[in-house]
């Protein structure tokens, strides 16, 4: 059944038939506006799937389909890494993370670079992984850097409900995880942006539900889409989109519907809410960002590595001639960057934004550059 989902929205001859509707729908719009339409996705993993399928080609004289700040390493502060950078240096640690952290550079280094320099620094593909490295490390103390929004938020504070459980004392978590909304609440009103609908984050909304994005209509007067990935899906998504700004029928549409539901994930949204207080915080190129930092609770401050580990982290440095806080506010595309493909690339990045596969410069190196 899913293989036979996944071909129809990978159906070539449907995917011709939609572009061509759509490119019509979006030329009676601009024509309404004045202008091109702009719409922005929240999601990496639809940036990637926006260049990888084509459609951004496809559109590319009826739509500007801007990238926003999706990708969680890439909207992650200099100082943020810079400390995760700093745990490296707690004698006898090992730090865990995912594998794009490794090469987000720092104001003066990487977690690779640290590596390379004696730090026991391991790749572990789950929170799980990290727990099960304090088990088998009971004298070292494991620090499991958390990144990532509402999708993987959930995972880790299951993990270390899991390390409370058996009183694993040596686990800790640096959460440097964020939620959407917020970030969206902020771009959106920006007259330079001139944003007139949202591809909503898939995977996102599984957790938070269709229902939360319900502030875009009622709050911003814009419309949403709940997408998913494949190239029909996304053609669906940009189609209605230009149809509700041309009816004027502004609404969240959930158009993901065999993974995304009204209310969400419930058990996962009861876990951060048990775990997590919602703070301020900074975002790369957004400033600070009001309730969109999920950090620890103070009674789980025994599990906390920012409560437990006193680090020395160095003042930032921000290198010149790197544009990545203004491509993740959709300001500027990777093409608009003197280093892009020059001085930066996947195998020696000077931002972030050319290190995640979620990046949108690791994205249009891969797929715009020709």
């Amino acid at each position: 059944m899913h293989g036979q989902v996944l071909k129809q929205f990978r159906d070539p001859d449907l995917g011709r038939r939609m572009a061509e509707s759509t490119r019509q729908r979006l030329q009676r719009l601009a024509d309404k506006l004045g202008r091109r339409p702009r719409f922005m996705e929240f999601c990496g993993t639809h940036t990637a799937a926006i260049s990888r399928t084509g459609v951004r080609g496809v559109l590319k004289t009826e739509v500007d389909l801007l990238s926003g700040p999706g990708c969680p390493v890439c909207v992650s502060d200099y100082s943020d890494i810079d400390r995760a950078i700093a745990f490296s240096t707690v004698p006898g640690a090992i730090v865990a993370t995912f594998g794009d952290m490794m090469k987000v550079p720092g104001s003066r280094t990487t977690l690779q670079e640290e590596k390379a320099r004696g730090a026991d620094v391991r790749v572990v593909y789950s929170s799980l992984d990290a727990l099960q490295l304090a088990r088998e490390n009971p004298d070292r103390p494991v620090i499991f850097l958390g990144v990532g929004f509402e999708t993987t938020a959930p995972t880790a504070v299951m993990t270390l409900e899991q390390a409370v459980r058996e009183d694993i004392r040596n686990f800790y978590l640096y959460s440097m995880h964020k939620t959407t909304p917020p970030p969206t609440r902020a771009l959106l009103p920006d007259p330079e942006l001139q944003i007139d609908g949202i591809i909503l984050p898939g995977h996102v909304s599984m957790i938070l539900g269709r229902k939360a994005w319900d502030f875009l209509p009622s709050k911003l007067q814009r419309p949403g889409v709940v997408a998913g990935f494949e190239p029909v899906e996304l053609l669906a998504a940009i189609d209605t989109l230009a149809d509700m700004l041309l009816t004027g029928n502004l609404s969240v549409v959930n158009q993901y519907g065999r993974a995304v539901r009204e209310e969400g994930n419930l058990v996962a949204q009861q876990a951060m809410d048990k775990y997590y207080s919602l703070v301020d915080g900074p975002w790369r190129g957004l400033g600070t960002v009001a309730g969109s930092v999920l950090k620890l609770k103070q009674e789980y401050a025994p599990w906390d590595a920012e409560a437990c580990f006193a680090v020395n982290v160095p003042p930032t440095q921000i290198p010149k001639g790197c544009i990545c806080g203004e491509i993740v506010k959709g300001k500027q595309s990777p093409f608009d960057c003197a280093l892009f493909g020059k001085g930066c690339d996947p195998i020696r990045p000077v931002g972030p934004c050319m290190v995640s596969s979620e990046g949108t410069c690791a994205t249009y190196y891969k797929y715009e550059r020709m």
